[in-house]
This record gives structure tokens, C-alpha cells and sequence, in this order.
């Protein structure tokens, strides 16, 4: 197949790569503002990997020009934080053709709504199949030279769904020529409430702000920053997004027993299941405390989430505090920002029962 990666990022690079290496055809794209890993690309002539997967594949457009990534594109993997989704769906939405299916790595929240939104495609409409999944399958750090280093990959713990779910079916079939142990996910508030990004973090960034600014990120995120008192704050906001999901009718994992089931983790609990997981070993903290850690985590998803749950009635104390301590820190007003909310979505005016049916 014709695939289309929209991104050059870490996540970018490890998706373009494994379909690549699965014998798809890979067009690579990115904005002409955020150009990372096109320029080496283009010049190398591919993309290169290390680590848990290794090798080298072609890719055939590398560029900032959508019209040329998306010439013959018939599967579009748009992997990029939150805050690019819509530009996506805008950039995209004159190159989109019925029987196209468009996939949002990761959903982080309402993705696909949010993509469809912005591309003017009615929530309804299933001419184009619109995806999301859970979370990112891999653990990965480019090079800013072509090459990404993938520490790890999972499918089985992986969830996916369509808006609306009866493109669902397609969009499985699709994912599972990568991820053949990828679960359906009854609706794209499953896959959201999912996303345990939320849950770590935010929690770690916050206990470990004094040692990030110290270093500039030089530390290991998760075997350095996670010890007790981080792993309960991790466990409250985990309570916390199990009781949304509970109450809006849909089936959640919890987060250490997801890190278990996907292969990260070998211990189910918020501390030392994180703090020694395999698939979590070497990985640095970013760079600056303003990084997506915070500015997609809490900024997009926790806003989100406690967004949904005062619809559904849900105490949200730990993400609200959360919210208002990143605020703070980031000195930005996130609830204010209103960056992904029911409204947001266009979806305040709806049910329970009919966001359950989309």
C-alpha cells in the first residue's frame, strides 16, 4: 500500500520505518515550520533504525509539499502531538478521497474527532474511515540526522476505533498488517481514556521540576523520576480516569497493568513498575519543562478529561490540581486556552447516549 506519514518526529520516524519494513510504499511529510529529520532523510534517501528494531528503508517523497506526499496515498498516519491534529485535518482536507483511511497516532484525546472537525468532514461520514489509536506502539528517540532508535514496540495492550465506529472494521484490518494483536476499542472515548499519558508524565515532570531546570533534562525520566511519592500521585490520577470511564460506560485498563500487558513493564504497580521497566530503560527527560509532557498531557488531555467528567457528575481533584500547578508553572491559563474540550469538538450539545453512539 501507499502510506503517508504526517510528522518527522520520533514517533514519525519509528511509524514510517515499521510499515516501511512491513513492505509498504512510505511517503514522508512534515510542515515547512517543523522540518526535523526531513532534510537528513531526503539526503540518506530513507530512514534508518536501531535498537529493538534495526535496518534501513527507502522512502519515496520526504518533503514539506502535501499535494507530493499524498499523490497515490491510500493510508495516512498522522503522528504528532495534540496541537497538530487539526492542522492536519486542514492541511489535508482537499487531498482527502473516499476510500482513504486516516489514522491519528495517537488520539491522545478526541483525535479523530478533532481531525475530522478541521478536515469538514461530518462526524458521520465513513467515505473516509477516521481513526484513532490509544497510544503510540513504540518507545522511540530520533537522531536529527535520519536515524530513530526504537526501544520499544508493542501491539497487544494497543486500541483503536473509527468515528463513526462503522469504519471500524476497516480501520483494524488496516493496523493489523503492523499490529496484528491490535484490540477494537468500542468507541474513540475508549481509545482516549486509554491514553495512560496523562496518568504518568505530568505527575513525574511536576515531582522532578527542580532536577529537570537543574540539568536541562539530563536524567533517566523513568528510573531516576519515579519513586513512591511520585507513583501515588500517579495512582490518584489514575483513580481518577477509571472513575470517568466507569461512569461514561466504557472499559479502561489501569495503567501499570496496560505497561504489563504491552511489554514496557514487568511489575503491576505505580512505583518500582516503572522505575525498573525494561521497555522504559535509558529514556532521558525532555529538555525544557515546557515541553509536551506538559503542554499536551495536561494542556489537551487532562483538560479533556476533567471537561468530561463534570459532564458526568466525576470529582476530579488530582488532574484539577494538576492543571492549576501547570498553569502555574508553564505561567499559562490552560483551562482558559481551551485547547481540547467537548466545545472544542463541537460536542457540548450532545448526550451521553449519543456520544456512545458515534
Amino acid at each position: 500500500m501507499n502510506v503517508t506519514v504526517m510528522g518527522s518526529g520520533n514517533g514519525g520516524l519509528a511509524v514510517g520505518f515499521d510499515w516501511g519494513r512491513h513492505g509498504h510504499r512510505v511517503a514522508l511529510y512534515s510542515g515547512a515550520a517543523h522540518p526535523d529529520n526531513l532534510a537528513a532523510v531526503r539526503a540518506n534517501g530513507g530512514i534508518a533504525s536501531e535498537g529493538l528494531l534495526e535496518g534501513f528503508v527507502p522512502v519515496g517523497y520526504c518533503g514539506s509539499d502535501v499535494a507530493a506526499a499524498m499523490d497515490g496515498a491510500q493510508v495516512v498516519l498522522a503522528v504528532a502531538p495534540a496541537f497538530a491534529t487539526e492542522e492536519f485535518g486542514r492541511v489535508l482536507a482537499p487531498h482527502l478521497r473516499a476510500g482513504m483511511i486516516v489514522v491519528v497516532c495517537p488520539g491522545s484525546c478526541g483525535g479523530a474527532l478533532a481531525f475530522k472537525r478541521a478536515a469538514g468532514l461530518a462526524v458521520h461520514d465513513d467515505d473516509v474511515v477516521v481513526g484513532e489509536t490509544s497510544t503510540l506502539p513504540y518507545a522511540a528517540r530520533s537522531d536529527g540526522a535520519g536515524t530513530v532508535h526504537v526501544f520499544h514496540k508493542f501491539d497487544s495492550g494497543l486500541f483503536a476505533a473509527a468515528v463513526p465506529r462503522s469504519g471500524s472494521g476497516r480501520l483494524l484490518a488496516c493496523l493489523r498488517q503492523v499490529y496484528p494483536s491490535i484490540s477494537e476499542a468500542t468507541t474513540v472515548f475508549q481509545t482516549s481514556l486509554q491514553n495512560g499519558n496523562p496518568v504518568i508524565h505530568p505527575a513525574v515532570t511536576l515531582m522532578n521540576a527542580a532536577l529537570l531546570e537543574r540539568t536541562d533534562g539530563d536524567f533517566r525520566f523513568y528510573e531516576d523520576g519515579v519513586t513512591r511519592s511520585v507513583g501515588r500521585v500517579m495512582q490518584a490520577v489514575d483513580a481518577e480516569r477509571l472513575a470517568i470511564a466507569a461512569a461514561f460506560g466504557v472499559k479502561v485498563v489501569a495503567e501499570p497493568d496496560l505497561g504489563v500487558m504491552q511489554g514496557y513493564m514487568t511489575e503491576s504497580n505505580y512505583s518500582t513498575g516503572y522505575s525498573r521497566a525494561p521497555g522504559f530503560r535509558g529514556i532521558k527527560a525532555p529538555a525544557t519543562i515546557d515541553s509536551r509532557y506538559l503542554t499536551e498531557d495536561v494542556g489537551y488531555s487532562l483538560v479533556f478529561f476533567t471537561d468530561l467528567a463534570r459532564r458526568l457528575g466525576v470529582p476530579t481533584p488530582t488532574m484539577d490540581a494538576i492543571i492549576d500547578l501547570t498553569s502555574v508553572v508553564l505561567a499559562r491559563d490552560l483551562r482558559a486556552d481551551g485547547a481540547r474540550t467537548m466545545s472544542s469538538l463541537g460536542l457540548d450539545q450532545l448526550s451521553t447516549d449519543q456520544l456512545l453512539a458515534l
